[in-house]
């Protein structure tokens, strides 16, 4: 049989399975594919044409690398990507920590009804707005009427003008996104530590081993092909960060800068006083040509060390 052959009938006996992903694929060459083509707008001085856009990108000067200028010459740039590395590594390795003990601490529990009962809760934070998040927060940091600042006027204390002192913000940033996010990222440790062979348990058990020793000797060295996979695609995203969470949360105000600005929220801003779209864009590419470097980079790095763990 002839290859050309072999795949007309591997194609013909295949046709429903393709009919039924043609919508995903049409929707991802839509909307994923066709757009990449605008990615010339962070090389170009963009000007709006009568003509439509496609006419205004092709007839707009090149400039190179310019529109990337600002991104690394603005008196804020120290602070903007030393904010953006930092919270996004803060909240990848803390985050995994944390969601690992979350799932432990699920399995360990034996009756069922309050498993769901617990994961219901846990993961609910995960589905809610940032919008919602802020109003939530608020109502603990409000200066006159927060609960925090009436517990400590009760006890004795001066209250604390949380949205005027940005050296709370990076705890109040992590706790709020440990909260918020932990429940839903335990989900895939959970279900890969459910699907380990019980019967090394067993016999751990029968050796005397404790529950302690169980998870350092077992579920953890277990669970290093994931927690390998979530590090690399976590990495990703190094130089992106949650807009809502720096925005929304400390309500935007300037005093609160030095903690809360990051790529994505000085961007916005620069967007809505100067009207260019082309900072966006330089500043998206950026990110993306970033967390690709990285992943190639981390996976490298997990190859070397163990190629069972890497993740191409």
């Amino acid at each position: 049989m002839t290859k050309k052959k072999k795949f007309k009938e591997n194609f013909l006996r295949n046709i429903p399975l393709l009919l039924m992903a043609l919508p995903g694929i049409v929707y991802i060459f839509v909307l994923r594919y066709i757009p990449i083509y605008g990615i010339i707008i962070a090389f170009k001085d963009f000007r709006i044409h009568k003509n439509g856009f496609l006419y205004s990108l092709m007839t707009s000067k090149w400039v190179g690398f310019k529109n990337f200028e600002f991104l690394f010459k603005t008196q804020d740039a120290k602070i903007i990507f030393r904010n953006t590395i930092g919270y996004s590594l803060l909240f990848l390795f803390l985050g995994m920590i944390f969601q690992i003990i979350v799932a432990l601490l699920l399995l360990e529990m034996t009756n069922r009804r309050t498993v769901k009962v617990y994961q219901t809760l846990i993961i609910f934070p995960h589905f809610l707005s940032m919008v919602i998040v802020a109003f939530f927060v608020y109502v603990f940091l409000a200066p006159n009427e927060g609960v925090i600042n009436n517990m400590l006027m009760a006890m004795g204390f001066q209250k604390i003008e949380w949205y005027m002192e940005p050296k709370y913000w990076p705890y109040i940033l992590t706790i709020v996104t440990l909260w918020k996010g932990t429940g839903y990222g335990s989900i895939m440790y959970l279900a890969t530590i459910t699907g380990f062979d019980q019967e090394l348990y067993e016999a751990a058990v029968i050796d005397g081993a404790t529950k302690w020793q169980q998870t350092t000797n077992i579920t953890l060295p277990l669970l290093k092909p994931i927690i390998s996979i979530m590090l690399i695609l976590g990495l990703s995203n190094v130089l992106g960060a949650d807009f809502g969470l720096f925005y929304q949360v400390p309500r935007n105000i300037p005093m609160l800068n030095p903690a809360t600005n990051v790529i994505p929220t000085f961007v916005y801003r620069a967007l809505m006083n100067m009207g260019n779209i082309v900072m966006p864009a330089a500043a998206g590419l950026l990110q993306s040509v970033a967390g690709f470097i990285l992943i190639i980079v981390a996976n490298t790095v997990v190859r070397m060390i163990n190629p069972e763990n890497s993740l191409f």
